[in-house]
């Protein structure tokens, strides 16, 4: 027997093992392989597409990220496989193979599994390549599909790069092999577990670091950003880290001296073999733990970003198309009926619209006790309370009943400071008018225009009285529209803005529509190329929990066969396995869940938003595939564990 075929054997001997490990890492040379043929395609070398500049600095950033984890992902696999297969290489010592030739034969099976992944990766990377095309295509509004192609530039960095990977990481871990004298390879497996100890201080050490990092999660704003974040993530990683080494034997303590719980049925062996399960693979959990929060974070704080930016949109544009006219009865800026006839024509009905009628008031000074602004070459307007209640109404804001003969200033800019009682003085007509100043209010009922910043609002009585002394054609009055399905009236906004004579491109707000297609068109982008090195991460997480399952499988298989010899069923010990999977499975779950929330609610204190409660979508979505992953483990790990207790 040489030693291809040697290595070849084993990796056929162990192919469950190697499995799960082999999988994620075609997966991840099919990602790096189908954004390398992007950026090597020949129509985005010779810039005959444009819009690849959009996504080609993120395609090159996701490259790296896939480089940098491949490295430490298959650095640990090997690293995991060389301890599971001590007593293989003690035997293989015993019967006289050098320590050259263990490393040989090491070197062999990584080459031959490095080989196979490459081939399968970079084969399933241009069977989807050309869907992942199709699909930038339509994010990113081309009228062409692009063609397929398969770069050799892109092969070849695949193939080559991931090689040497597989090779230098195989060669470094391979040195490791025979430090050890044979009886302690031949030993390995049957090494007592040894007591579950724990340190008080590092126990405190976990508890005060989540604390520090939530507490500081919770509290952290824009202008804290920058002195928290690296203090809350060095805290996580700290915190994450003990709990699994340090705390979960102490909760473990915990549930065995609750003798209620833990002699209640099978509860004794799930939880006394749990700790050393969890003892054994806490630097598992906790990687895992990390990359988990990693995951629903970074789909989370887009997913969040998307929804919280739509709806400030909404907030600083109530209307899809909103205008200015000079005059009553005027319309130099666009015919309504025109407006109404295209927007409908074009499938886009108006469903709402607004008027207000206001009052110009020029060269203003708003004075207080604190402070004292000259707005000199400033427009602003007046409205009644009964206009400015009835959009108010129209968007679900809190009406306001103004003093007699007072007004209260409703202001565009929501967070910065406002006025409190004072004065008015302006111009109104081309008249100085001095106006009781009641207070400011923080809300948006009409989109933005240059002469709206700023609206003051005045009681009815006292409104119709100042309004009679200024002629109609110089009055100011707001139009709002809003559109059916105005996501997609981009189109159509863009065909009557056309209508609008220059002039009076100051005058009107017709942004909403085309701001929210570049924004929707950059958050899909980012989620398609992010949403493959989550699926990455996602993968290699599970992978290794897979991976450590079955790398204990045969002390398993021993223990559960000397309990059916005293009687237990498959039923029972089906039950105490599949608790064990569990808890192993959705404990880091959980935990970077936790750290997920956490971290959505301090995006949402930068964003001054409330969004967080959406993290719950992604968070759904993760749990549900990590249930899939799961029910999938269990049921083979269950086949082969009650194969070998049975026999």
């Amino acid at each position: 027997m040489t030693f291809r075929s040697l290595a070849l054997s084993n990796i056929r001997g162990n192919w469950r093992s190697y499995s799960a490990f082999f999988l994620s890492s075609v997966f991840s040379v099919m990602i790096f392989y189908i954004y390398a043929a992007f950026l090597a395609h020949p129509d985005v070398v010779s810039g005959h597409i444009m819009a690849a500049g959009k996504i080609e600095k993120g395609m090159k950033f996701c490259e790296y990220i896939i480089v940098i984890f491949s490295f430490l992902f298959v650095l640990y696999s090997n690293s995991a496989f060389l301890k599971t297969r001590q007593q293989e290489f003690g035997l293989f010592s015993l019967f006289g193979m050098t320590k050259s030739q263990l490393r040989k034969l090491v070197i062999y099976e990584n080459a031959a599994i490095a080989v196979l992944a490459i081939a399968v990766g970079i084969g399933l990377g241009m069977l989807f390549s050309k869907l992942f095309f199709m699909a930038l295509a339509v994010l990113l509004n081309m009228n062409e599909t692009i063609p397929f192609a398969a770069p050799l530039q892109a092969i070849g960095l695949t193939a080559g790069g991931f090689f040497a990977l597989f090779m230098l990481i195989s060669a470094w871990t391979a040195l490791r092999i025979g430090r050890t004298v044979i009886i302690d390879l031949l030993k390995a497996g049957r090494k007592p577990k040894g007591r579950l100890v724990f340190s008080p201080w590092l126990v405190v050490v976990a508890v005060v670091c989540l604390a520090v990092a939530y507490g500081l999660a919770l509290v952290m704003t824009s202008d804290t950003f920058i002195l928290f974040a690296l203090p809350i993530l060095i805290t996580v990683v700290i915190g994450t880290y003990f709990l699994f080494t340090q705390l979960s034997i102490v909760l473990l303590r915990f549930i065995q001296k609750r003798s209620s719980v833990y002699y209640k049925r099978t509860n004794m062996i799930i939880f006394a073999q749990l700790g050393y399960k969890i003892k054994d693979n806490a630097r598992i959990l906790f990687i895992v733990s990390i990359l988990s929060a990693v995951v629903m974070t970074a789909l989370g704080t887009v997913y969040i970003m998307q929804i919280g930016s739509k709806k400030s949109m909404l907030e600083n544009s109530p209307y899809t198309i909103a205008y200015m006219e000079k005059g009553l009865e005027s319309q130099e800026v666009i015919n309504r009926k025109e407006l109404k006839r295209i927007a409908a024509q074009d499938g886009f009905p108006v469903i709402r619209e607004a008027k207000a009628v206001g009052i110009e008031i020029a060269d203003f000074k708003v004075k207080t006790e604190q402070e004292q602004m000259d707005y000199k070459g400033t427009r602003s307007i007046i409205i009644s309370a009964t206009d400015y209640n009835k959009l108010a109404k129209a968007l679900g804001k809190s009406p306001i009943q103004p003093e007699s003969g007072k007004v209260t200033l409703v202001k565009q800019t929501h967070g910065r400071p406002g006025f409190g009682e004072g004065s008015v003085r302006g111009l109104i007509n081309g008249k100085e008018i001095d106006l009781a100043l009641t207070g400011t209010v923080d809300a948006r009922v009409m989109n933005w225009f240059d002469s709206n910043y700023y609206t003051f609002v005045m009681d009815d009585f006292a409104y119709t009285k100042l309004r009679s002394s200024v002629p109609d054609e110089k009055l100011s009055v707001m139009y709002g529209f809003e559109l059916s399905n105005w996501e997609h009236s981009s189109g159509t906004v863009e065909k009557l803005r056309d209508l609008v004579p220059e002039k009076f491109m100051d005058k009107m707000d017709f942004r909403r529509a085309s701001i929210y297609d570049q924004m929707r068109e950059q958050v899909s982008l980012t989620l398609f190329i992010g949403m493959f090195i989550s699926l990455l991460f996602f993968i290699a997480s599970g992978s290794m929990i897979y991976f450590k399952l079955f790398t204990e499988l045969q002390d398993d298989q021993a223990q559960f066969k000397a309990l059916t010899r005293i009687g237990m069923t498959k039923g029972e010990i089906r039950k105490i396995a599949v608790t064990q999977i569990g808890i192993i499975f959705y404990v880091p779950v959980i935990v970077g869940i936790l750290h997920a929330l956490f971290a959505m609610k301090a995006l949402d204190n930068l964003m001054e938003s409330s969004n967080w409660i959406y993290s719950f979508v992604v968070i759904g979505i993760y749990i549900a595939m990590q249930t899939i992953y799961f029910l999938v483990a269990c049921s083979s790990y269950m086949k082969s564990m009650l194969r070998g207790a049975a026999a």
